[in-house]
């Protein structure tokens, strides 16, 4: 196959159970494999219906799936979606990166093939550990969430914490997904899809940098300065999760008094910046004074 466009899988978005067009995507990836099993796993997989990458798998592909869900009462919705479907095993428990809970531990209890067709990680927070974690398991395709926030260019995982929720950035799980023998090969507003090195020139893309794949750049927010030391911000300047808006005004660190080129400071404005400095980092100013100052040295 030969594409010139390095994201023509965003052509074939459409939703049937998936939040945001998954599903068509990942049916065009899984009909461009080589070969299939016919096997798909979900965690975080709620009651089975609801904004789920596995559903129209097993409803319109005739997939076997295993779906793991945390949370008891939503599992129980899930084992009553799927109790007439013999081909669908739900799992109840919290899939996380140590070796008691990883999810080969998991899929080791199933009979699902080592290298099944399709995963979908989905888990607000610890998806790069949790994908780190495989070792025994590597499904042919996956898809995983990122944190949309974040620009192309930068490396950013959260810690290893169930209690932490704050996602991991794109450039991150492409470089975990490099060391893992995965290749990106496309990336949508939130979530990013990754096939094994094997299969990657099946999808005829030249070059697959995130920010060839990566159109979307909606929810960043950048932030740039001023000679002067005042702040600027562009793009999103929300909280998107929180429906909230920032207030630019309130995060300038410097009072708008000082807001000019530092080689202009009068004396009284030099002054004001030494207060400003002790506030924010006492450490260089203490540095600046002994500098300055040589006999301070022994004070500090």
């Amino acid at each position: 196959m030969s594409n010139n466009s390095p994201t023509w899988l965003l052509d074939h978005q459409k939703s049937v159970y998936s939040q945001s067009g998954e599903d068509g995507v990942i049916e065009k990836i899984l009909e461009t494999l080589p070969t299939s099993d016919k096997w798909c796993v979900e965690f975080g997989a709620w009651d089975g219906l609801h904004l789920t990458n596995t559903r129209n798998l097993i409803e319109n592909q005739q997939y076997s799936a295993v779906l793991i869900e945390a949370d008891i009462e939503k599992f129980k919705d899930l084992e009553r979606n799927y109790n007439a479907n013999a081909d669908v095993h739900p799992m109840h428990g919290f899939v996380g990166f140590d070796q008691k809970d990883n999810l080969d531990t998991f899929l080791a209890k199933t009979e699902i093939p080592k290298d099944f067709d399709f995963l979908s990680i989905d888990i607000d927070g610890n998806d790069y550990h949790v994908w780190a974690a495989m070792r025994e398991y590597q499904p042919k395709a996956l898809v995983i969430e990122y944190n949309p926030t974040i620009p192309n260019e930068c490396e950013f995982v959260q810690a290893a914490d169930p209690n932490v929720h704050q996602g991991t950035s794109l450039l991150s799980l492409v470089k975990l997904g490099k060391s893992k023998g995965y290749e990106l090969v496309c990336a949508m507003q939130l979530n990013a899809f990754f096939v094994k090195r094997e299969y990657f020139d099946y999808f005829g893309i030249e070059s697959n940098e995130p920010r060839l794949l990566r159109q979307d750049l909606s929810f960043i927010t950048y932030v740039y300065v001023g000679y002067d030391g005042e702040l600027f911000f562009t793009g999103n300047k929300r909280l998107p999760w929180h429906d909230m808006e920032f207030n630019p005004a309130r995060l300038q660190p410097l009072p708008k008094s000082l807001r000019q080129f530092v080689d202009d400071y009068s004396f009284f404005q030099k002054v004001q910046y030494a207060l400003v400095l002790a506030f924010h980092n006492p450490q260089k100013l203490a540095r600046k004074l002994k500098e300055k100052l040589p006999f301070l040295g022994r004070y500090y």
